[in-house]
């Protein structure tokens, strides 16, 4: 039952195979055994529950609100959860308990989802990692897969293991870890450079960032905000589609937000792709590109090619100013919405009563980390009077040629953009900690953070295993608002590459439910 698709689990809960109490229950037991993945903040069991017994009497009725109904979803820890800690993973807001709900969380909640808890990140979700926590780094599930085991950790050094284990990505690594080992059916993340789709790479599931404006940013504790788009992980691209019918839409409170009404649409089964032009941007064969990652995008496109797609080489040449001009307005933003946490409204104050200013400095010292506290220093620095033409206003004009590169593209007759995701499969948290955080954030965020600058959809689909039994992802990127067609193409893919299921003995030991398929692996 747990390996099961989130629309499969909704017919089973209207058939009674199930109930949404018992669903919660098989939950909440995975996240006890796999609590050493630390992909949980908070584990919010007695409101789980209580929600899931609201849920049930619904059911019962015969009147379930919709698709989410008794669903078991987690949320990330920088998105406001009435009741329930919000921390993003910092000292600074350790103990902060939000009087309201983000939208995007109320909006799941009224649909009758059930929230299980709140998921591990990277402080303020500034890294690529899931390591820079206060709560400790995220594993990834397929760590302990025993596809990475069977080719990675040597058999006649079993102690290894506990060594060998690789990262999530991130910053939302733990929601993508939550997905991926089956404790929850869907996750939110956010995504400012991606976010959403680097982890979801790393951890062989779906990750769609949608169009900025699609969906309400009220509540969600900003990082940047012209950037900062929630995201959606789940284990295949339909349940992306469901989860974003019940999330996207006008809100009063984010005016960034559309003023058009949204109306949910369910995939079709694309069978004909030869009307679809597909774009191969030359830039994305950036440096540092493993081997294995270019054979496997070579290998896609090649799939569309003999399916029928117009398959053509396209330039976007601004690509390679982009994560310099990216990191200039990430930090500047930064540095402007950290300026909130004083240590007077909220979250944590120092000791320090000498004057208000050293109170101001002592606070923002104890409670940040040296990540945040580097950023802002950054930040400021690039806005500073002589430095703010120089720095902070050109790399908005970079931007606009960004931007502009891809409405070009588009406007040629292009309909989806393909390209990787990361640049290499998921490496050991051994290896990851070597390089500090900017410099990691610099490669990791490379072929993701553009679609941000643009305000572009984009979606990370689980593709094959490298060589060491990881998962690795493809991306695809959109027109603006154009969601149906770039999750209707990723979903075509997704059928044709077959990607396999993570084979883990903590799952297998708690799912005795109706559903027992397993895919095949077919595109390595």
């Amino acid at each position: 039952m747990l390996r099961a698709s989130l629309r499969e689990v909704s017919a089973a809960l209207k058939e009674g195979h199930v109930t949404p109490t018992e669903l919660c229950q098989r939950c909440l037991a995975l996240i006890k055994s796999t609590k050493f993945l630390n992909a949980y903040i908070t584990v919010a069991e007695e409101t789980a529950l209580k929600q899931a017994e609201e849920s049930e009497k619904r059911y019962r009725t015969g009147q379930p609100v919709g698709v989410l109904d008794g669903i078991p979803i987690a949320v990330k820890d920088n998105f406001s959860t009435a009741g329930i800690e919000t921390t993003c993973a910092s000292e600074m807001l350790k103990g902060y308990i939000p009087p309201y709900s983000a939208t995007v969380v109320q909006k799941l909640l009224d649909q009758g989802a059930v929230l299980l808890g709140k998921t591990n990140l990277d402080e303020f979700a500034m890294g690529s990692g899931s390591t820079d926590g206060v709560f400790g780094p995220v594993r990834n599930p397929w760590s302990y897969s025993r596809q990475y085991k069977e080719k990675s950790v040597p058999k006649s050094h079993p102690e290894d293991e506990d060594s060998n284990w690789v990262i999530t990505g991130g910053s939302s690594g733990g929601s993508a870890a939550a997905v991926s080992s089956f404790t929850c059916f869907a996750a939110l993340g956010s995504d400012t450079g991606g976010s959403t789709r680097n982890p979801a790479a790393h951890c062989g599931v779906v990750g769609l960032k949608p169009t900025y404006g699609l969906i309400s940013r009220h509540g969600l504790i900003p990082l940047v905000n012209s950037m900062d788009v929630p995201g959606i992980l789940t284990r295949c691209v339909d349940d992306a589609a469901v989860v974003l019918g019940s999330l996207a839409g006008h809100d009063p409170k984010d005016s960034t937000t559309i003023q058009d009404n949204f109306k949910p649409f369910e995939l079709p089964n694309l069978t004909d792709v030869s009307k679809l032009s597909i774009g191969i941007p030359k830039e994305y064969h950036a440096p540092g590109l493993s081997s294995e990652i270019l054979a496997l995008w070579s290998k896609a496109a090649d799939l569309f090619k003999n399916a029928g797609a117009n398959v053509i080489e396209v330039s976007l040449p601004h690509t390679r100013y982009s994560i310099v001009c990216y990191h200039v307005l990430c930090t500047a933003e930064v540095a402007s919405n950290m300026a909130r946490f004083d240590g007077l409204e909220y979250g944590h104050r120092s000791d320090m009563s000498k004057s208000t200013e050293s109170m101001y400095a002592a606070t923002r010292r104890e409670g940040f980390n040296h990540v945040v506290r580097g950023r802002i220093l950054s930040g400021n620095y690039f806005l500073l009077k002589q430095n703010y033409e120089n720095y902070f206003v050109k790399a908005q004009k970079v931007r606009r040629l960004i931007a502009n590169d891809f409405m070009k593209v588009f406007r040629s007759g292009v309909d989806i953009l393909l390209t990787p995701t990361t640049l290499s499969d998921a490496v050991p948290y051994i290896e990851f900690i070597k390089e500090d955080n900017r410099t990691r954030s610099a490669q990791d965020d490379i072929l993701t953070q553009a679609a941000n600058m643009a305000g572009l959809p984009a979606i990370s689909v689980p593709t094959a295993l490298s060589e060491r039994g990881l998962p690795v992802g493809l991306q695809f990127i959109g027109r603006s608002f154009q969601e149906k067609q770039l999750l209707t193409v990723a979903k075509w893919f997704e059928k044709q590459v077959k990607f396999p299921m993570i084979q883990l003995e903590e799952v297998k030991r708690h799912d005795h439910g109706v559903f027992q398929h397993q895919k095949s692996a077919s595109f390595s």
